[in-house]
């Protein structure tokens, strides 16, 4: 088994390096665009199956909640085993659960193989932060870093409007079939040409954090998902509360576990890089804008068809530009990062998103769509200013023997921040425009109260997380200096 070394090099990324990275983007690419193909395709797996709506969800529910429970483990995985063993792994899971989604004969087979897809793609974005912060050199991390945030924003943007498209050529089968033969050349050339970045460990696997972890972190993002639910009230809200409980005092077990088992090495989630200042800080901001962009991916729709009403299809076409233009300007901006560091563009960006997500809460049910799709493209310029600077500044915060702990932490809480947006979002939009209704408000003007609350709300948050950006410093490299000349 060959091994990838090190570039001595603090400039040049080594051919083989940029190939390892190449599959590792690409893989990591489709398994995002899978993550949000499904939603549009929900009405005809309900036909298929003679399912309700509620229960269809579970097939996004289910996935959100595999990845809440898998991330806290991908830094043990990471460190216990070789970057190849773990990169076959992921997307032999993956495949399988793909292709037995495409012939699944029932709705249990069919949300079994969803969950085998959420498995892999838990622990591919780990695994591709984590190589890339290992091999590729100081200077060079923000433009590699800028193409996995291409990977994180285009990724999701694209996937309901390649699901449209195969929709209305093929039935929901061909969605997956079509991941099949991608994913699969991406896992041959990967098993061939990915060598042993990293140097195991035999740490020992701590059953009953991973027990913890899947009642916190699991149970924190379903209450969360379940806020509209809770407000409700019922029995539904009762039990969403007793599971709310569950999942926070797991949490308070798992933390405190896993600090006991830091000092013996043994930790299933390492915490230590929550007590680096600059680590922390970069995350509570990503935090934010992950919340935020969910929550406006999730709440902007409903406002479009509800108060404006246009079709799905104008409003996926309204969200494109936005998604493309974060994917383009990513690259870019990690190398502006490589230059001159995180400090300018992160005050930059935060206050593009703030300006945009208050010119969002303007909205009402007369807004021309050619507005919300300016506001968006604004919106995604900001996501492409911030998501490489803070996501680099973060990881590059960490020592090197925690990147893998670092990057689960990240994906794990992004998990959590995303269900969070979501639910606060849609929770003001509901609460809200129900309230104007039931005062004798027309619908469309109900709806468009509710968006715009929302969006203020979404605003507000930012306002925060601007605050927090003002503290994010350079990232200090090996030799001394900085990560970037400001």
């Amino acid at each position: 088994m060959t091994s990838t070394k090190t570039n001595p090099d603090n400039t040049v990324i080594p051919r083989p390096v940029v190939l390892i990275l190449a599959v590792l983007v690409f893989t990591a690419f489709v398994m995002m665009l899978n993550e949000t193909t499904l939603a549009v395709a929900l009405p005809a797996i309900m036909a298929d199956y003679s399912i309700e709506a509620n229960t269809a969800q579970w097939l996004l529910t289910g996935f959100m909640l595999t990845m809440a429970v898998v991330l806290p483990a991908t830094g043990w995985i990471l460190e216990r085993f070789t970057t190849r063993q773990v990169f076959i792994f992921a997307t032999a899971v993956f495949l399988l659960g793909t292709v037995i989604a495409a012939l699944a004969p029932t709705f249990p087979i069919m949300l079994g193989a969803r969950v085998a897809q959420a498995i892999g793609t838990a622990v591919i974005m780990p695994l591709l932060m984590t190589v890339a912060m290992t091999v590729v050199p100081v200077p060079r991390r923000g433009a590699v870093m800028g193409l996995i945030s291409v990977v994180m924003a285009v990724g999701p943007a694209l996937g309901p409007s390649v699901a449209g498209v195969i929709l209305s050529v093929a039935s929901w089968h061909m969605i997956f079939w079509v991941m099949v033969p991608l994913v699969g050349i991406a896992a041959v050339l990967g098993a061939v040409k990915i060598g042993n970045i990293n140097e195991p460990r035999s740490t020992p696997f701590d059953v009953l954090s991973l027990v913890l972890a899947a009642l916190a972190f699991g149970g924190l993002v379903y209450a969360l998902s379940s806020i509209g639910v809770i407000l409700d009230g019922g029995d539904t809200a009762r039990n969403a509360l007793i599971i709310l409980a569950v999942g926070v005092v797991a949490l308070v077990v798992f933390v405190w576990r896993q600090l006991s088992l830091a000092k013996q090495d043994r930790a299933l989630l390492d915490l230590r890089p929550l007590g680096i200042r600059n680590y922390t800080v970069s995350l509570i901001v990503l935090l934010a804008l992950f919340g935020a962009l969910l929550g406006v991916m999730n709440t902007l729709p409903l406002y479009m068809q509800g108060s404006l009403l246009v079709s799905a299809l104008v409003t996926g076409l309204v969200l494109l530009p936005g998604g493309l233009l974060e994917g383009v300007l990513s690259p870019f901006v990690g190398r502006i990062y490589d230059r001159r560091g995180p400090r300018a563009l992160v005050i930059t960006g935060m206050i593009v998103v703030v300006g945009s997500l208050f010119w969002l809460s303007t909205v009402d049910e007369t807004t021309p769509v050619g507005m919300l799709v300016a506001v968006h493209v604004l919106f995604s310029i900001g996501l492409a200013l911030l998501f490489t600077p803070l996501i680099t500044t973060a990881l590059g915060s960490v020592p090197k023997h925690l990147y893998g702990h670092g990057s689960a932490i990240m994906n794990t809480l992004q998990q959590l921040a995303g269900a969070a947006g979501t639910a606060v979002m849609i929770a003001v939009y509901s609460g809200v425009s129900q309230s104007a209704m039931a005062r004798g408000v027309r619908e469309e003007v109900a709806l468009a109260d509710g968006a715009n609350s929302a969006f203020f709300a979404c605003a507000c948050v930012a306002v925060v997380a601007l605050v927090f950006g003002l503290f994010i410093t350079r990232v200090p490299t090996t030799d001394g200096t900085s990560d970037g000349a400001e």
